[in-house]
C-alpha cells in the first residue's frame, strides 16, 4: 500500500529539540522526511548536525533568490549536506533557476511559488497586479520550463499546477483545524491529498505538544 508522505518542519536552533522530533515521529503508516528551515541551517550548531544525520531523507529549504551566479554558487557550497530536496525562489528568474538546477545534482531542486503567508491583499501591498492563483500558475509554467524537479505551493493551488507542472508538488500550510497562525492559505491533510499533493509539510500541528499523539492524530486524520 502507497504510503502518505509527509516532511516535518525542524523549526528549532534546539540540537536535542530536533533529535527529539526525529525520534518520536517515526511510524511505519507514513513516508516522513524532515525539512530544516533558515531558523535551525543559521543556528550555530544545524549545519553540523545536518552533515551527520544518516539514513533520513533531508530537506533543505533555503529559499535561495539571487543572481544565477549566486544561486548557482550557493547551491554548490551545501552539496556536502547531501540534501534529498532544496528550495529557492522562482521568483528568482528563469536564468537563476536553470543555473541552480545545472549545479544542484542528485538533490532534487524546488521551486518556491507564492508563500502560503500570503494572501491576495498582501500581493497587492508588494506590488503585484495579479491574483494569489494566477501568479502561481504563472510561476509553475516557468519552474517547468527550468525543469524543476518539484514545486512549493499552497494545497489550494495544486490542481491548477497540474496543468503545467507534472513532477512532485509539496504543499506547506497544513492544520488539523482552524488554528491558523501566521497562514493564510491553508488546508487540512486530507483536503491536501485529495487535490493531490504528493508531500504535505507539517510543523506546529506535530512538533508542538506531544509528537507521538500528534502523528496518531494526523494518521486519523487520513484515514
Amino acid at each position: 500500500m502507497k504510503k502518505n508522505k509527509i516532511f516535518i518542519a525542524c523549526d528549532s536552533t534546539n540540537i536535542s529539540r530536533i533529535k527529539e522530533i526525529i525520534k518520536k515521529s517515526k511510524t511505519s503508516k507514513l513516508k516522513i522526511g524532515y525539512k530544516f528551515g533558515l531558523e535551525f541551517l543559521n543556528s550555530k550548531n544545524g549545519r553540523k548536525f545536518v552533515s551527520k544525520l544518516k539514513n533520513q531523507i533531508t530537506f533543505g529549504d533555503y529559499k535561495f533568490s539571487d543572481i544565477p551566479n549566486t544561486c548557482s554558487s550557493a547551491i554548490k557550497a551545501i552539496k556536502d549536506l547531501n540534501f534529498n530536496y532544496c528550495t529557492m525562489h522562482i521568483s528568482s528568474g528563469l536564468e537563476a533557476l536553470k543555473a541552480a538546477k545545472q549545479a544542484s545534482g542528485r538533490t532534487k531542486l524546488v521551486g518556491v511559488t507564492i508563500l502560503t503567508s500570503l494572501d491576495n491583499k498582501a500581493l497587492k501591498e508588494i506590488g503585484f497586479n495579479k491574483d494569489v492563483k494566477k501568479l502561481v500558475y504563472h510561476q509553475a509554467g516557468l519552474a517547468n520550463k527550468a525543469k524543476l524537479d518539484a514545486i512549493v505551493c499552497s494545497a489550494k493551488e495544486v490542481q491548477i499546477v497540474r496543468k503545467v507542472f507534472r513532477k512532485e508538488i509539496i504543499t506547506p500550510g497544513i492544520r488539523f483545524n482552524s488554528k491558523l497562525n501566521d497562514q493564510k492559505r491553508v488546508l487540512t491533510p486530507k483536503q491536501a491529498y485529495e487535490n493531490g499533493s504528493d508531500w504535505l509539510v507539517i510543523g506546529r500541528p506535530i512538533t508542538k505538544g506531544n509528537i507521538k499523539k500528534n502523528i496518531q492524530t494526523l494518521i486519523n486524520h487520513l484515514n
